[in-house]
């Protein structure tokens, strides 16, 4: 067994228990539930049965806790995530996506904000928006006075320009040193990860611009001569500043994009029902969520209702309203032995179904998949 790379890429939106007898085309990674093939270098036996994976770090962490990581296989009854679930949610960088952690944080490479590989419905607002955009609109008076200051001040006459110094000092103190914290971490990242990347650009330039700038006001018998003007040394708040302010405005502007390109993902996953009318050994109906559904359950749906999962009508007639998937208006005819689409619109009679597909092997799970990846 050695480690190499990834072999290939799935959804890692559910963990999976490989059975030993699936077949080469729908192996799991029992970690990350990432797609894998029996000809993957990744793999280790456990109590008998062969596991296969997309990489060495995930059968690091497979060996360290197997009970972790295991799920009982559909055929034996474990309910599969559905597709609006989110269990062991993996992160990754957009502009680098072979970097993926089980938890938020940052890219080592580029520095931005890991995210969700597959977002959930449950998902609120970003909070890095949130908090970048109450950093940017609390500061962004103080650098506006202090690029007015810097531009004009010397010619208002208010006060000498020692005096001003100081006053610039002030106000940039907690454009600096509170919304630009993210920026310096960043860029400190980066020098600790090797990485050099605009983080470590925009670190250095403000950094090196304040310090400067509030020893000349501190302390401006260090300079020669020659570096002082208008009764003052030079200083430059007013470039650290602006650069923070609007390195702030442009990440605001990036993360609404990049949130943007999840909404089409959670319109999909908005499609499923949360749950299914299961009929009971006895005949009892219950509404069980959708992680709960196996394959061979039998459901009940009932007129106006979608249809849970994928499976085969095996009582009743109706029509269902397939336009979600083919775009067709015609709701098309349903009778015993025709197959039914998970999240299709059931219109007119009751339907008993036997759930073949559930989870994440369903058409729309497939579908979400598909476009995440992309």
């Amino acid at each position: 067994m050695n480690d190499s790379t990834i072999t290939d890429h799935a959804s890692h939106s559910h963990h999976g228990h490989v059975h030993p007898a699936a077949s080469a085309s729908d192996l799991k990674d029992p970690v990350c539930g990432m797609t894998v093939t029996a000809a993957s270098p990744h793999h280790l036996s456990h109590e008998g049965k062969p596991y296969y994976f997309c990489s060495g770090g995930c059968k690091a962490k497979f060996a360290a806790q197997p009970q972790k990581y295991l799920r009982a296989p559909e055929a034996e009854g474990a309910p599969v995530p559905s597709p609006e679930a989110a269990p062991g949610t993996v992160y990754t960088c957009p502009m680098h996506p072979q970097i993926r952690q089980d938890h938020p944080g940052n890219c080592p490479i580029c520095g931005m904000s890991l995210e969700p590989l597959m977002p959930s419905l449950e998902d609120d607002e970003n909070p890095e928006l949130k908090d970048f955009t109450r950093r940017f609109w609390w500061t962004l008076p103080l650098t506006v006075v202090v690029t007015l200051l810097a531009m004009v001040g010397h010619r208002t006459g208010w006060f000498s320009m020692a005096t001003q110094s100081w006053i610039e000092l002030v106000l940039t103190l907690p454009i600096v040193l509170w919304a630009g914290w993210p920026f310096f971490k960043r860029g400190w990242q980066s020098v600790v990860n090797r990485s050099p990347n605009m983080w470590t650009l925009i670190g250095l330039g403000t950094g090196a611009a304040f310090v400067y700038s509030v020893i000349a006001t501190i302390a401006p018998g260090v300079f020669p001569p020659e570096f002082a003007s208008m009764g003052r040394v030079s200083v430059y708040f007013e470039a650290a500043a602006v650069i923070i302010s609007l390195t702030l405005l442009g990440q605001m502007l990036e993360l609404k994009a990049r949130s943007q390109t999840s909404a089409a993902i959670k319109s999909l996953l908005g499609l499923a029902p949360k749950t299914a009318r299961r009929i009971r050994g006895d005949g009892v109906e219950e509404d069980v969520p959708l992680s709960n559904v196996h394959i061979g359950d039998l459901l009940r749906v009932r007129p106006g209702e979608k249809v849970p999962v994928d499976g085969v009508v095996v009582d009743g007639a109706s029509a269902v309203d397939e336009s979600m998937l083919t775009g067709e208006p015609m709701p098309v005819s349903k009778r015993p032995g025709d197959k039914l689409i998970g999240a299709t619109l059931n219109t007119s009679g009751a339907l008993t179904l036997r759930a073949e597909k559930v989870g994440s092997a369903t058409v729309l799970a497939q579908i979400v998949q598909l476009v995440a990846q992309a």
